[in-house]
C-alpha cells in the first residue's frame, strides 16, 4: 500500500500472505465482526485497529461489554484523527476468538496479514492474549494487551524459559500473581481458619501459572504458613469434581482457591455442597467476576470472594469522554439493561490507551513508531494510571509490563437473588475504598 512502510516480517512472510489472501474469502464470514469507518476524508487510508476478544464460548462473559465500548469509541472518534495535515477515519475490526486459543491465533493472523492493521488490541485471559501476542510479535505488529495476570502472559509465551524471549512489539498492563496472592491471603487473614487451602488449578495458561511451584501460589502460601492441597490439573469444562472435593474433605480444607472458568465453578460448587463440603472461604479467580455467574448459584453464592480489578466506586475517570467509573457503569446498564461487571473498565481502557498512542505516533503504519508511542505512555484512565515504567515488575518483564491496582471483595445477596460485590480488602490499594469486612461462608 503506497506510503506505508513495510516491516521486515511482512516481507519475509510474503508467500504465506499470498496463500492466506487466496483462502481468506472462504473464511471471511467467520472472521467478520463489527466494523465502523466514519465518512471523513474518504480518500485518506483509514487507521485500522484490530481487536480480538472471546464473544462466544465459555469466556464470553469477559467480552459482554465489547459492543457497548465499541459504540462509545465510535462516537468519540466519529470526526476521525488528525495525522499531519490529514484527518483520517479510524476503523475497528472486532474479531471473535470463540474462547479458543487456536482460533485467536487464526483471526489475529488474518487481521495482520490480510487487513494490515496498524495496531492490535487484545484482552480476556491468557487463552486469548497469548496466541494473539505471539502472532503479533512474530509479524512485528504493535500490540496492547490486558485482562490477564502478567505472569501467564509473559512466561506463557516463552519458548525456552532458560533463555527468556525478549518482546519488542507487545505490551501488557494488568496486575500480577503477587497481587492476587496478597489480596486473597489478606482476606483469609480476617477469618479464623486452619490455613488449609484446596486448589482448583485447570490445565490452561492461568491454571498452570497459578499452580507453578516456583512462581505461583505454592511457594508464596508456604511462606505465609498455609498448607496447599493441590489434587493436580483438571481439564476445562469437566462435569465431575469428585476427586477434588474428596481431597479437600480428607485434608479438612477450610479455604478453596483457584482460577476457574465460570461454568466449571458452578459445577464444582453445586457438587461440593451436595457432598457436604462447605469451606469457610472460597476465593476464586476468573469464575465469579460476574454477577450472572454468582446468580446462577442462587443463594449459595453468598459470601463467595474474588479479586476485584474494577468497580463503579474506583476513583478514576475516562481520558476519552471524562466519564467517572460510576458514570461508565451506569451508561452500560442503561444501554444494555445488564449489571456492570469488572471487565467493563478494562475494555474501555484499551480504547483509551489505543487512542492516546495513535495521537502520539509519529508515523501511522510504522510499527516501530507505534511501539515508541506505547513505551512513552503516561495516561490516567478509567482503571488508573498506565505507564510502562517497570515499577513493581521484575527486571525480566519490566520493559513490556505495567501493573494496575487490585483489591478483594465478597459477593453479598441483595433483594432476593441479586448480588453486589463488597470490597473487603484494600491494603494493596488504599485509594480504593473498602465497604466491609470478610464474613465466613455459612
Amino acid at each position: 500500500m503506497p506510503g506505508r512502510p513495510r516491516n521486515r516480517a511482512h516481507d519475509r512472510a510474503h508467500t504465506r500472505r499470498t496463500f492466506i489472501k487466496t483462502s481468506a474469502a472462504a473464511g471471511a464470514a467467520l472472521a467478520a465482526g463489527p466494523v465502523f469507518a466514519p465518512a471523513v476524508h474518504a480518500q485518506a487510508r483509514p487507521i485500522k485497529i484490530g481487536y480480538v476478544s472471546p464473544a462466544t464460548g465459555p469466556l464470553a462473559p469477559f467480552a459482554a461489554a465489547d459492543e457497548f465500548m465499541l459504540s462509545q469509541f465510535r462516537e468519540a472518534t466519529k470526526g476521525g484523527l488528525k495525522v499531519g495535515n490529514t484527518t483520517r477515519p479510524i476503523e475497528v475490526l472486532l474479531r471473535d476468538s470463540q474462547s479458543n486459543p487456536n482460533r485467536a491465533a487464526e483471526v489475529a493472523k488474518t487481521l495482520i496479514v490480510n487487513d494490515r492493521i496498524d495496531l492490535m488490541l487484545v484482552g480476556n485471559t491468557p487463552e486469548t492474549t497469548n496466541p494473539v501476542c505471539t502472532q503479533a510479535e512474530t509479524e512485528e505488529v504493535a500490540t496492547i494487551s490486558s485482562l490477564a495476570p502478567w505472569q501467564p502472559w509473559f512466561f506463557g509465551q516463552q519458548g525456552n524459559a532458560a533463555q527468556p524471549r525478549q518482546f519488542n512489539f507487545v505490551y501488557h498492563y494488568f496486575w500480577g500473581l503477587e497481587d492476587v496472592i496478597a489480596v486473597f491471603t489478606n482476606m483469609w487473614g480476617q477469618l479464623d481458619t486452619n490455613k488449609t487451602v484446596g486448589a482448583l488449578f485447570p490445565n490452561d495458561g492461568d491454571g498452570n501459572a497459578w499452580g507453578d511451584r516456583e512462581r505461583g501460589f505454592p511457594p508464596e502460601l508456604a511462606k505465609l504458613g498455609y498448607k496447599l492441597v493441590d489434587p493436580g490439573r483438571y481439564e476445562n469444562l469437566t462435569d465431575n469434581f469428585a476427586a477434588q472435593i474428596t481431597a479437600f474433605k480428607n485434608a479438612n480444607a477450610q479455604i478453596v482457591t483457584g482460577v476457574v472458568l465460570p461454568p466449571d465453578f458452578t459445577t464444582f460448587w453445586k457438587q461440593a455442597l451436595q457432598q457436604g463440603f462447605k469451606p469457610k472461604a472460597a476465593s476464586v479467580g476468573k469464575a465469579i467476576l460476574f454477577p450472572s455467574s454468582v446468580e446462577a448459584l442462587g443463594r449459595d453464592g453468598h459470601n463467595l470472594s474474588s479479586e476485584v480489578w474494577w468497580t463503579p466506586n474506583h476513583p478514576f475517570k475516562s481520558s476519552i469522554n471524562g466519564q467517572t467509573a460510576r458514570e461508565l457503569a451506569d451508561a452500560y446498564t442503561a444501554a444494555t439493561r445488564r449489571q456492570w461487571s469488572q471487565p467493563i473498565g478494562f475494555a474501555h481502557s484499551l480504547y483509551e490507551v489505543a487512542l492516546d498512542v495513535l495521537k502520539r505516533t509519529k508515523e501511522i503504519g510504522n510499527a516501530r513508531a507505534t511501539v515508541e508511542a506505547i513505551r512513552a505512555t503516561k495516561l490516567d484512565t478509567v482503571v488508573g494510571h498506565i505507564e510502562w515504567n517497570g515499577q513493581g515488575v521484575p527486571a525480566i518483564a519490566a520493559k513490556n509490563v505495567t501493573k494496575t491496582s487490585l483489591v478483594g471483595g465478597q459477593w453479598r445477596v441483595r433483594d432476593g437473588n441479586r448480588y453486589d460485590i463488597v470490597i473487603t480488602e484494600n491494603k494493596t490499594a488504599p485509594n480504593i475504598p473498602a465497604g466491609g469486612k470478610m464474613e465466613a461462608i455459612t
